[in-house]
């Protein structure tokens, strides 16, 4: 992950003055500042104003960035510093049971690397779903949308009969999986499990939830 190159080439072209690079990378990591801060129960203007200070530091830190390839991690570690700053010293957060509050915002921050895992899980399961045909994509949205659509209105939809509703689920969740973007992943921690069982059998995919 340290030494992903399509990281090291947009920070480096984002230090040259490329504002394609830049964009580029404000798009593939503005999902884990949404993600991290979110975790810390902040409003959404509160989510937008953290948002905003990290890519403001990032600017004026860019240049002196010695690792490119950490980058995701200085986003991760910046996020949770600026989530408690806001919970510390003023905030607007969202109504929340107060049985769910922690006592302590530090207990919500998690680990570098279990940030950064589960933000590669997510990206890579967004090419892959990008990857699929515009049917599959449909139909699996409608399938995990909150709350999920009832195959009736799914059928009537896609003009598809709700008898093949499931068959078809299960067809577009196997494209999905032999996606290169998504097989990559699967295929390392399959192998890892089959080797540990010894059986030289493949371990059963996993994917993030």
């Amino acid at each position: 992950m340290r030494d992903d190159p399509t990281v090291i080439r947009m920070v480096e072209g984002a230090r040259d003055g490329d504002k394609s690079a830049w964009d580029e990378l404000v798009e593939r990591y503005a999902p884990l500042v949404w993600t991290v801060a979110r975790r810390f129960r902040l409003s959404a203007a509160d989510v937008d104003d953290v948002g905003q200070t990290v890519w403001l530091l990032l600017i004026e830190r860019l240049p002196d960035l010695r690792e490119p390839a950490a980058l995701p991690g200085w986003i991760v570690t910046t996020t949770q510093r600026e989530c408690l700053r806001l919970l510390r010293f003023g905030r607007r957060t969202e109504p929340t049971d107060p049985a769910d509050v922690s006592p302590d915002p530090s207990d919500l921050v998690r680990p570098v690397d279990e940030e950064l895992l589960a933000h590669e899980r997510q990206v890579a399961v967004r090419a892959a779903f990008a990857q699929l045909t515009p049917r599959c994509q449909s139909l699996l949205s409608m399938l995990v949308s909150d709350p999920p659509a009832v195959y009736a209105e799914i059928s009537r939809k896609l003009n598809m009969p709700i008898g093949s509703i499931g068959p078809n689920r299960a067809r577009c969740l196997g494209r999905l999986r032999q996606t290169p973007a998504l097989a990559e992943l699967i295929g390392g921690r399959s192998g890892t499990t089959a080797e540990t069982k010894g059986g030289g059998q493949r371990g059963r995919p996993v994917v993030d939830r």
